[in-house]
């Protein structure tokens, strides 16, 4: 069964603005990208009152004391910390030294600067994004007004279903370039931020379900102008091919009573039996109407 143009218009707008809301929360988020960085561990510093496993710690707390023998505990990898990061367009937070809360800087200083072109065309891709969708939502919000006449609501409808499909576009362009940018970062980054393992993040994700949502908002909202369309087409080509059976049926200059029937009627017209009115012809019997089967007289063969 096919949705009428008021749930299909209702739907169209409602995944644009989940396209939107999921946009938004993406953009904004610094967790397209998480993973661990490996690092030494720094030396414990002050009295040390309990086991502490974010530093080394030596054998005595008076380190000054050049007469003892210092030495550590740590051995191998556990001389190492596995801190926790996450990334997003705008900032890259790292565990602090504590391993409590996060310390973040902006991802444009870690990448690299002959790559920094890359990230400013997924910045703008992104920004695009958000814009066109929030434009063609609020072109939506007009049509389902009811404001304006069918034909401008048409308009509007096309052009809301450009900008959708148009945002949707330069939204994939802005995902993938930030891909690239991550990637890029990687390999030729600093040496103090280069990730040991990571993988894409739940804000990577919801990019891609708003670009998903988005790109299902324009079909809908274009399968919404297309049927409408071919719906108008269809009734002008009903309409015109009744002008020109009763353009016919005036030149045969016959009873205005069959152009009525002709009307009211709700099958095929050569399946309709007629009775003319009484005006003076009688019928010789019932017959189907036939333009074809009337003689220049305007007769019926029975």
């Amino acid at each position: 069964m096919g949705i009428e143009r008021g749930p299909r218009a209702t739907l169209a707008f409602t995944l644009n603005c989940a396209a939107f809301a999921m946009a938004v929360s993406a953009v904004t988020t610094s967790y397209w990208c998480e993973g661990t960085r490996k690092v030494a561990k720094p030396f414990c510093t002050g009295p040390v009152k309990v086991k502490q496993t974010y530093c080394i710690r030596f054998n005595s707390t008076d380190i000054n004391n050049t007469r003892l023998v210092q030495y550590i505990y740590e051995t191998g990898e556990e001389k190492f910390l596995m801190r926790r990061f996450h990334t997003g367009i705008w900032f890259s937070c790292e565990q602090a030294v504590d391993l409590v809360g996060f310390s973040c800087r902006e991802f444009l200083e870690i990448t690299p600067d002959h790559e920094r072109g890359v990230l400013w065309l997924c910045i703008v891709g992104e920004c695009l994004y958000i814009s066109l969708l929030f434009t063609g939502g609020m072109l939506m919000v007009i049509e389902m007004c009811h404001c304006c006449n069918m034909m401008n609501r048409l308009k509007l409808n096309a052009f809301a279903a450009l900008f959708t499909a148009l945002s949707g576009l330069f939204g994939m362009v802005a995902h993938m370039m930030f891909t690239t940018a991550f990637q890029l970062a990687v390999i030729m980054g600093p040496e103090d931020w280069k990730p040991k393992t990571w993988d894409y993040s739940w804000s990577y994700l919801l990019a891609w379900a708003s670009f998903a949502t988005c790109m299902a908002s324009a079909v809908t909202a274009l399968n919404h102008y297309t049927k409408t369309i071919i719906q108008f087409k269809f009734k002008r080509r009903n309409i015109e091919k009744n002008l020109r059976i009763k353009q016919k049926l005036l030149e045969l200059d016959m009873p205005e009573g069959l152009w009525d029937v002709y009307l009211t009627s709700d099958s095929d017209p050569r399946e309709q039996h007629v009775n003319l009115p009484a005006n003076g012809i009688k019928p010789l019997c019932s017959t189907v109407l036939d333009t074809t089967a009337l003689d220049s007289h305007g007769e019926e063969y029975c």
